[in-house]
């Protein structure tokens, strides 16, 4: 929590006195470089958010929808927790499998059944 800077300012959109004079809009700024991330770690999420970090180093999230300071900053921590997790995770490598009997069987009897049912729609030739 002390790697982030939180700013505040006012929110746009409606919401007469509270929006225009209440600065409710939370923006957090996270630093990857100064992080305690693991040095692979910060390689992953330079090469993953190349398109949102500023300056090549720095990541800004905004939260606007809450009225109170407090919930818009809570919410901009779970969406660099989000941002994180999804950024970080490995999916787990597939395990090439062979098709079992039974599916080649139904895939071949799917294949005649089409194959029965387009031969239906042709027009037969007249007999003499």
């Amino acid at each position: 929590m002390h790697e982030l800077r939180f700013e505040a300012s006012r929110s746009s959109g409606p919401g007469g006195q509270n929006v225009n004079k209440v600065n409710s809009r939370i923006t957090l700024i996270w630093n990857v470089a100064t992080s305690a991330c693991s040095q692979e770690a910060k390689e992953i999420l330079r090469h993953k958010w190349k398109n949102r970090l500023i300056g090549g180093e720095e990541i800004k999230i905004s939260a606007q929808e809450h009225r109170s300071q407090l919930q818009n900053k809570e919410e901009a921590c779970e969406k660099l927790d989000a941002l994180l997790l999804k950024a970080l995770f490995i999916p787990k490598k597939r395990k090439p499998t062979k098709p079992t009997k039974q599916s080649k069987k139904k895939r071949l009897d799917s294949k005649k059944l089409n194959s029965q049912k387009k031969q239906n729609r042709t027009k037969l030739k007249a007999e003499n």
